[in-house]
């Protein structure tokens, strides 16, 4: 009896969780798709090249007008996902997207805030980015097949 209230609670969980997933704005969905996509299109051979992304990272941080660069491209791309998409409700993939944004933004301001030095102390001292390396690759993975499958299981709510 026990276990049949648990499955019966259970179903019910699933099914409300389903509705709000499911019915969503096209920002959400396209920007879930696009973001999804692009994780696992830049994990996969990230993680087969592993000691070539770790030496061209490293070098990345070396290097000033790189990093100077890269700061303001990944500044203007948050800007543009918190701008265009701050949604904290709705479900689960609307928050993943708007904090994909956020931490874009907050990235993009470290980058310009810290000199090559500091930058490169943070990312491949603090983080461990070479020991923890497909720890971090796994993650994005991960990411990018839940921000995919959601965006394509997605109906989109006209607005």
């Amino acid at each position: 009896m026990r276990n049949c209230c648990l499955w019966r609670s259970q179903v019910l969980a699933d099914r409300l969780l389903i509705r709000l997933e499911e019915t969503m704005s096209t920002r959400t969905i396209y920007l879930s798709k696009l973001f999804g996509l692009y994780f696992i299109l830049v994990a996969l051979p990230m993680m087969i090249h592993k000691q070539a992304v770790v030496d061209m990272v490293t070098a990345l941080f070396r290097d000033p007008a790189m990093m100077f660069m890269l700061g303001l491209l990944t500044l203007v791309a948050g800007l543009a996902m918190v701008l265009a998409h701050n949604i904290w409700s709705g479900g689960a993939l609307p928050v993943v997207v708007t904090i994909v944004g956020w931490l874009a933004l907050i990235k993009g301001v470290m980058f310009l805030l810290l000199f090559s030095a500091d930058a490169s102390e943070l990312y491949l001292g603090t983080f461990h980015y070479s020991q923890l390396f497909y720890l971090y690759m796994a993650i994005c993975l991960v990411l990018g097949i839940y921000l995919t499958w959601g965006g394509f299981r997605a109906i989109s709510l006209i607005l």
